[in-house]
C-alpha cells in the first residue's frame, strides 16, 4: 500500500516536471511587436489629448492566450508590451502605454500646441516588449509606423485692418463701381477662423456700400456742394464671427467735376513799389484730369499798353533819355514840353506830363510849325529820325509826322514822314546835282503797327541811298523804293512843320495827321546804333523768370523783346509747374506809375495723337501797381539879403543862391502797437495806431527853372549866368530866355545843387535898382514831382554918392522931346531904361524928387537932433560933478542906496533913449540900409560910453567915515 502511495507519488512528480519544463520551454521571447505602418492624429490646440485613427494597439505573438479555459496559468513578462518609442527632433508628443498585456496605448501633447506656429507635425514610433525574464533580456521592437497629427485651430484672433486709415478722392457726379477697398486679416491658422467673411460700414446714412470682398462704392451720385468729404468707420468679421479688434477709418473727398484748368492762381496780385521782383503764381499747378499728356504751351501776357507809351517807362524828356542811353550829341527834340524856351508846342493838347510821358494828340486839324534854324539837316549827310506814334486805320489820304516844304511860291516836299494805308512812307527828294538822272526818293513800309492803335518807336537811319527802319528794336526792309529826279535849284527857303505838311503856294496846312506822337527827334551827322535803340525802346517793367535748375532742361522758355510776353514750352506737367512758379513780375523805375496791369495765360495741351486732348481756358488776373511814396522836394537856404551896387556891377556879380539846399522826403505811415502805452495808463485797450513817419532819400533831378519875379530881364543891362563848363561836366544844359534860365538833364540832386550855387546875377546900371526877385523851381520826373517856390529877394545897397547923383540926375529940369514912352513901376523892382533920361517928367518923377529931396532933409535932421542930444547930456553930467563939490560933507554920516540912485538914472536914460528912438526910427524908414547901419554905429558907441562914464560916476562915494 506504502509501495503504491510511493509510486502514484512518483508520477505525480514527473508529471509536474513535464509540465515544469513545458513551461519553459513557453517562456523564450520569439517574436516582435506588431503595431499598423501609418495613424493619423487630430489634436485641438490648448488640449493635450490625440485622437488617432487607428488606435495605437500592439500585438505580440508571445503573450498567452488570454482566455485559455483548461487550466489556469500565470503570466510571465514575456509578450507583453511595455513602451513605444517616439522618433524625431522636438517632437512635442509622448507615447504612453495604457495596458501592457492589450499593448493598447496612447499619443499625447508634452507642452501646448500652437496652431499659428505649426498646423501639422509627423514622426515615427515603434513598439517594444518586455523581453525575458525579470531583466529584459532579449527584448523585442517593432517596425517603425508614421504619424501624422493635425493641430486643430481655435478662433483666438480677432480681424486687423492693414492700414491705420484709408483715403479716396472722387469726383462729384459719378456713380463707382469701386471707388477704394479695404483689407483685414486674421492671424489664425485654420481656414476657417483666418479668412474675413463680412465687412461693415458702421457709420449710418452715408451714401456708401461695402461688399464682403472689402470694395466700397457709391450708392448715389456725390455733391461738393452739399459735402466735399465723408468720414465713414469700417469694421470686419471673420468666419468664426469674430469682429475686427479696432474699426479703421475712411475718408472719401469729393472733388467738383474735373475741368482741366490752372489751379491755385490769385486774380489780383499787388505789388509795391521798390521792392524787386515779384512771383506771380506761387502756388499755381495745372489740373489735366489724368489725361495722357505729351506736351503743354502757355503764354502768359502782361498787358501795359495803357501805360505810358506802351509800358512804364522812364518820363524823362526824350532829349534826356538819349543821353542816358549813350547817344552822342547833336539830337534836336521837336516835341519838347511847352516851355519859356520851347513854346512851339504851348498849343497842343497833353497829358501834361505827370505819370506818365509827354503825349501829343493830333486830331486831323493841328499842326505846329518848328522855328527856323532848330533843324540844319542837309540830305547830303547821315541822319536818324525817330519817334513814338499811336496810329489806327484812318482816311485814305496822306497823314504826315513831319515834313520839310517850300515856305513860299511852290508846295515842294524836301523830305517827308507820313502814313498813307497802313504804310510808313519817307521821302527824301535829294538836292540837285551835275548828274540829272533818277535817284532813290521813296521809301515804303508795310507794317502792322502803322495801323493797330498801340505806340510803337520808329528810328530810321538815313545814309543815302539806303534807309533802315527800326520798329519796336526790330529791323524792317522797306518793301518798295521808287526813283525821282532831283529838286530844281531854288532859293526858296524851307518849313519844317510837324503834323500836317505846308503849302507855300497855297499858305496853308495840308495832309493832316491823326493819332498821338511822342519824342520825335532828328539826329544830324550820325546814325543810331543797335544799343541805344534797344535802350530807348526797354521798358523798366516786364515779366521775369528764374529757372530751377533741375528743370533748365527740360523746358523752353522765350520772351518778346520788351518781356511783356513769355512762352513756356515743355512736355513734363511737375517741371512745368516749377517754372510758372517761378515766373515773377518786376518794375525797376523808383517811382512807377500805379494801376492796373493785366495778365492773361493761353494754355495749349496736346496728347498721344498731337491733338489738343484738353480744352484750357484762359486765366485772367491783373497786378496792381500800388502808389508810390510821393517825395517832397524841399528848396531852402538864403531868401532875403542885401548887396552893394559895386558888386552887381562886377564881373564876378552877385550868388543867387549861395547856401541852397535842395531835399526830398517821403512820409509814410508806421503801425505801432500801444500796448506798451495802456501799460502805463496812456490807453485801457491796446490798439494799433499809425504813425507818420518822414524819410529822407535820393533821387534824380531832371530840371531846374530860374525865373525872375516882375519885370523881365533886360538884355541890356542885366543877366543871369552859370559856368558852362561845370554844366558840361555833369552833362548838364542850359538855356536862358528874358524870363530866366533853364537847367535841364537828369542828373543827382547834389550836382543840381553845386550848379545851383553857380547862378550869378550881374546889372550894369544899378542907379534906379533897389531890389531884385527871383523864384527858383526844381522837378523831377518832367515835371511829375515838382519843388516848392524858393523865392530870393536881393536888395542893392547905394552909397551916399550914389544918392546924390541920383538924386541930381532926377531934380533935372530937361524936358526932351520923348523917344520912347516907358511906364515906371513904383514898387522900385523896375530897371531904369537908358531912354529914361529923355522922357517928359511926369506926375511920378515929381513924386519921386520931391520924396527923394525929403528923405535927404530927414537924415540931416536926425542927425543934428543926435547930436545936440549928446552934447546936452555931456552938459548936465559935468554940472551934477560941480554941484557935489561944493559943500563940506566930512561931519556927515550918510547911509546911501546906491542901487535905488542907480536904478532911478537908469529908467530915465531908458525913457530917454526910447524918445530919441522913436523920433529915429520915423527917420529911419526913410533912409537906406547902408546909412542907417552907419548912424546906429556911431549913436550906440558914443551914448554907451557916455552912460557907462555917469554910472560909474554915481555909484562912487566916501566911506571913509561910515560906521557899522
Amino acid at each position: 500500500m506504502r509501495f503504491r502511495r510511493n509510486k502514484l507519488f512518483a508520477s505525480a512528480v514527473g508529471l509536474v516536471l513535464s509540465l515544469v519544463c513545458a513551461l519553459d520551454a513557453a517562456k523564450v521571447n520569439k517574436h516582435k511587436p506588431w503595431i499598423e505602418t501609418t495613424y493619423h492624429g487630430i489634436v485641438t490646440e490648448n488640449d493635450d489629448k490625440v485622437l488617432l485613427d487607428p488606435p495605437l494597439i500592439a500585438l505580440d505573438k508571445d503573450a498567452p492566450l488570454r482566455y485559455a479555459e483548461s487550466f489556469e496559468v500565470t503570466l510571465t513578462e514575456e509578450g507583453e508590451i511595455c513602451g513605444f518609442r517616439i522618433h524625431g527632433q522636438n517632437v512635442p508628443f509622448e507615447a504612453v502605454v495604457l495596458d501592457k498585456s492589450s499593448g493598447e496605448g496612447i499619443i499625447r501633447a508634452k507642452e501646448k500646441l500652437d496652431c499659428e506656429l505649426q498646423k501639422e507635425h509627423t514622426f515615427t514610433i515603434q513598439a517594444y516588449d518586455c523581453g525575458e525574464g525579470p531583466d529584459g533580456a532579449n527584448m523585442k521592437k517593432s517596425h517603425k509606423a508614421t504619424v501624422h497629427i493635425q493641430v486643430n485651430d481655435l478662433n483666438e484672433y480677432s480681424p486687423v485692418f492693414k492700414e491705420k486709415s484709408y483715403k479716396a478722392t472722387v469726383i462729384e457726379g459719378k456713380k463707382y463701381d469701386s471707388i477704394l477697398k479695404v483689407e483685414a486679416v486674421d492671424a489664425d491658422c485654420s481656414f476657417q477662423f483666418s479668412q474675413i467673411c463680412n465687412y461693415e460700414i458702421v457709420t449710418p446714412d452715408v451714401p456708401f456700400t461695402i461688399d464682403k470682398d472689402g470694395f466700397i462704392k457709391n450708392t448715389e451720385k456725390l455733391n461738393h456742394g452739399r459735402e466735399n468729404m465723408y468720414k465713414l468707420t469700417v469694421t470686419a468679421y471673420d468666419c468664426g464671427k469674430n469682429r475686427a479688434s479696432e474699426d479703421v477709418l475712411v475718408k472719401i473727398s469729393i472733388k467738383p467735376t474735373c475741368k482741366p484748368s490752372w489751379q491755385g492762381f490769385n486774380k489780383r496780385i499787388e505789388y509795391e513799389p521798390g521792392t524787386g521782383s515779384l512771383a506771380l503764381f506761387p502756388s499755381m499747378h495745372l489740373e489735366t484730369c489724368d489725361e495722357p499728356i505729351t506736351s503743354i504751351r502757355a503764354t502768359i501776357e502782361l498787358e501795359t499798353n495803357h501805360i505810358g507809351k506802351g509800358c512804364d517807362r522812364d518820363t524823362y524828356s526824350e532829349k534826356s533819355l538819349h543821353k542816358l542811353c549813350g547817344a552822342s550829341s547833336g539830337t534836336m527834340e521837336l516835341l519838347p514840353a511847352p516851355s519859356s524856351s520851347a513854346n512851339w508846342t504851348v498849343g497842343l493838347p497833353t497829358d501834361n506830363g505827370h505819370d506818365s510821358d509827354q503825349v501829343f494828340e493830333f486830331n486831323g486839324t493841328q499842326a505846329v510849325k518848328v522855328p527856323d534854324g532848330l533843324v540844319s539837316t542837309s540830305l547830303k549827310e547821315l541822319f536818324t529820325i525817330s519817334v513814338w506814334m499811336r496810329h489806327g486805320p484812318g482816311a485814305h489820304e496822306k497823314e504826315t509826322i513831319l515834313c520839310n516844304s517850300d515856305k513860299t511860291d511852290m508846295n515842294r516836299h524836301h523830305y517827308s514822314l507820313y502814313v498813307h494805308n497802313c504804310r510808313l512812307i519817307l521821302l527824301l527828294r535829294q538836292d540837285p546835282s551835275e548828274v540829272e538822272n533818277y535817284k532813290p526818293a521813296e521809301f515804303h513800309w508795310k507794317l502792322e503797327q502803322v495801323c493797330d492803335k498801340e505806340w510803337h518807336h520808329y528810328v530810321l537811319n538815313v545814309e543815302l541811298p539806303t534807309v533802315t527802319l527800326f520798329v519796336d528794336g526790330s529791323t524792317f526792309e522797306p518793301f518798295l523804293v521808287t526813283e525821282d529826279y532831283p529838286l530844281h535849284a531854288s532859293r526858296i527857303e524851307t518849313q519844317l512843320t510837324i503834323g500836317a505838311c505846308w503849302q507855300g503856294g497855297n499858305a496853308r496846312m495840308a495832309q493832316f495827321f491823326r493819332g498821338n506822337l511822342a519824342g520825335l527827334m532828328i539826329r544830324s551827322g550820325k546814325l543810331e546804333n543797335k544799343k541805344v535803340i534797344d535802350c530807348l525802346y526797354t521798358c523798366k517793367e516786364g515779366l521775369d523768370v528764374q529757372l530751377p535748375e533741375e528743370v533748365a532742361s527740360t523746358v523752353k522758355v522765350e520772351f518778346n523783346p520788351n518781356q511783356s510776353s513769355l512762352t513756356v514750352e515743355g512736355d513734363d506737367i511737375d517741371a512745368f509747374d516749377k517754372v510758372m512758379q517761378h515766373i515773377s513780375y518786376l518794375n525797376s523805375r523808383q517811382f512807377p506809375t500805379p494801376g492796373i496791369r493785366h495778365l492773361r495765360i493761353s494754355t495749349t495741351v496736346k496728347c498721344f495723337n498731337e491733338e489738343s486732348c484738353v480744352t484750357m481756358p484762359d486765366v485772367e488776373g491783373y497786378v496792381m501797381v500800388l502808389q508810390p511814396e510821393e517825395p517832397k522836394i524841399s528848396l531852402s537856404g538864403i531868401d532875403h539879403f542885401a548887396r552893394s551896387a559895386a558888386e552887381f556891377e562886377s564881373q564876378e556879380g552877385v550868388t543867387l543862391f549861395p547856401e541852397l539846399r535842395i531835399v526830398s522826403t517821403i512820409t509814410r505811415e508806421v503801425e505801432t502797437d500801444t500796448e506798451s502805452l495802456a501799460t502805463e495808463g496812456a490807453d485801457d485797450d491796446p490798439t494799433v495806431q499809425e504813425t507818420v513817419v518822414s524819410e529822407e532819400i535820393m533821387h534824380n533831378l531832371d530840371t531846374c527853372e530860374v525865373n525872375v519875379v516882375g519885370d523881365e530881364l533886360d538884355a541890356e543891362h542885366e543877366g543871369l549866368e552859370v559856368d558852362m563848363d561845370q554844366l558840361q561836366q555833369r552833362s548838364l544844359e542850359m538855356s536862358s530866355s528874358h524870363l530866366g534860365l533853364v537847367i535841364t538833364g537828369v542828373n543827382t540832386m547834389a550836382n543840381y545843387e553845386q550848379v545851383l550855387h553857380l547862378i550869378r546875377y550881374k546889372n550894369w546900371h544899378t542907379e534906379a535898382l533897389f531890389d531884385r526877385k527871383f523864384k527858383l523851381v526844381c522837378s523831377e520826373l518832367n515835371g511829375r514831382y515838382i519843388s516848392n517856390d524858393f523865392k530870393v529877394e536881393v536888395n542893392v545897397i547905394h552909397t551916399a554918392s550914389t544918392m546924390e547923383h541920383l538924386s541930381n540926375a532926377l531934380v533935372q529940369p530937361n524936358f526932351i522931346n520923348p523917344v520912347h514912352q516907358a511906364s515906371v513901376d513904383l514898387s522900385g523892382h523896375n530897371l531904369v531904361n537908358g531912354h529914361q533920361a529923355s522922357v517928359v517928367p511926369s506926375a511920378a518923377t515929381i513924386v519921386i524928387v520931391v520924396c527923394v529931396s525929403f528923405l535927404v532933409f530927414m537924415i540931416i535932421l536926425g542927425v543934428f537932433r543926435i547930436r545936440a542930444a549928446h552934447q546936452r547930456t555931456m552938459r548936465d553930467q559935468e554940472n551934477g560933478k560941480e554941484n557935489e563939490m561944493d559943500w563940506d560933507d566930512s561931519a556927515l554920516t550918510i547911509t546911501v542906496n546906491p542901487m535905488e540912485t542907480y536904478e532911478d538914472q537908469h529908467s530915465s536914460e531908458e525913457e530917454e533913449e526910447e524918445e530919441e528912438e522913436s523920433e529915429e526910427g520915423e527917420e529911419e524908414d526913410d533912409i537906406t540900409s547902408a546909412e542907417s547901419e552907419s548912424s546906429e554905429d556911431d549913436e550906440g558907441g558914443e551914448q554907451e560910453d557916455q552912460q557907462g562914464a555917469s554910472r560909474q560916476q554915481q555909484l562912487e562915494w566916501d566911506d571913509s567915515t561910515l560906521t557899522y
